[in-house]
């Protein structure tokens, strides 16, 4: 028998997706639970997350339940959040995350139909736990779609990408008050990224915004400076690198769900590959996007793929979390092409009403 033959369709009425990391994986798998919720509108579907990713998922109106794992006090939280994956009794789990402890939490489910990646790209055993497995998956292609792969595998119909991806009115509201009065265009400047070897440097920040602030075709940007409290520092020395020019300075004084609101009353915005990069794409913000340690290939904003700048050098990508020879690949990005390129994105933004993405369709890509 072949363990990846496709089965006799039957409508699963609790489904598990398990992802529950990185801020913008999960993100780029929203679009993967539009499609779930549109093929199966009365299933009860619930998402196992960590808490650092799971405030894009609170009150998400395409999902019914979330399993939160805090690895904070494991190994014993770790029991009692499997334990509680157990008596969710689902019959269909997807696996997007392909390591062990994923391969884990499916298997513990005793799901009849347990999907997971291909062999080849998983990690530590994790394809042995799941009853079938995707097509495999080029290691380069968007991570987005190879989310969608789990689609194409269930036989489920292909529709356009969204995110779903809003505050509650009075959330909203609260979030954007400290942007209220900054005057348009306001462009968000993502500061942070996971990986220290793929920040740009506060100067070459600076230098962005100094060309930004000259107005151009009527158009002087507002920048406004979005990271968490890792970045205070970086947004000090970008504040003082900037001089007399007026900035609103966010750093270390947003959440995660803020951002959707923020990058939602931004008309553009620029910063590393980063999850706050995806946020801005999820909600119809122009983003231009900086590459060095990484690769747009498989992680660019969806949407957004015209405006990547890459810092030229050999080495890229390495994938190194830290880089042995001081980020020379950002160090190549110059200011005035990235200044350029917001101003393309923010001009497409006005010619196309800045949200294609919810008008691209699956079957296209």
């Amino acid at each position: 028998m072949n363990p990846d033959a496709q089965p006799e369709k039957s409508t699963p009425r609790k489904i598990l997706i398990i992802l529950l990391g990185a801020i913008g994986d999960v993100v780029r798998a929203l679009p993967m639970l539009g499609r779930l919720r549109q093929a199966f509108p009365d299933a009860h579907i619930a998402w196992a997350v960590e808490p650092k990713s799971s405030p894009i998922l609170e009150q998400h109106p395409w999902l019914d339940e979330l399993i939160i794992y805090d690895r904070r006090h494991a190994p014993w939280s770790f029991f009692g959040f499997l334990r509680r994956i157990r008596q969710g009794r689902f019959d269909l789990t997807l696996d997007l995350q392909r390591h062990l402890k994923s391969g884990i939490i499916s298997r513990i489910t005793r799901a009849p139909e347990r999907l997971g990646f291909a062999r080849i790209n998983t990690k530590e055993f994790n394809y042995r736990f799941a009853t079938r497995h995707i097509e495999p998956q080029p290691r380069m292609r968007l991570k987005l779609m190879q989310y969608q792969a789990f689609g194409d595998a269930l036989g489920i119909a292909p529709v356009p990408i969204a995110f779903g991806l809003a505050l509650p009115s009075e959330e909203h509201a609260r979030a954007c008050q400290p942007i209220a009065d900054a005057p348009r265009p306001r462009l968000a400047v993502i500061l942070g990224s996971s990986w220290p070897s793929r920040l740009y440097f506060p100067e070459m920040i600076a230098a962005t915004l100094r060309e930004l602030a000259q107005p151009k075709d009527g158009r002087a940007f507002h920048p406004v400076l979005v990271g968490g409290s890792e970045e205070t520092a970086l947004a000090d020395q970008v504040v003082k690198e900037l001089g007399p020019l007026a900035v609103t300075n966010l750093a270390g004084r947003t959440g995660l769900r803020d951002l959707i609101g923020i990058f939602g009353e931004c008309d553009a915005a620029f910063g590393p590959d980063s999850g706050p990069m995806h946020i801005a794409a999820a909600v119809g913000c122009p983003i231009v996007s900086l590459w060095g340690a990484t690769a747009p290939e498989r992680s660019a904003p969806w949407g957004n793929d015209r405006f990547v700048i890459r810092g030229e050098i050999p080495c890229h990508p390495c994938y190194l979390r830290d880089c042995p020879v001081g980020r020379e690949c950002m160090r190549r990005i110059d200011p005035l092409e990235v200044a350029r390129k917001v101003r393309w994105a923010m001009a497409h933004r006005g010619a196309e009403k800045g949200f294609e993405l919810q008008r691209a369709v699956v079957a296209a890509r």
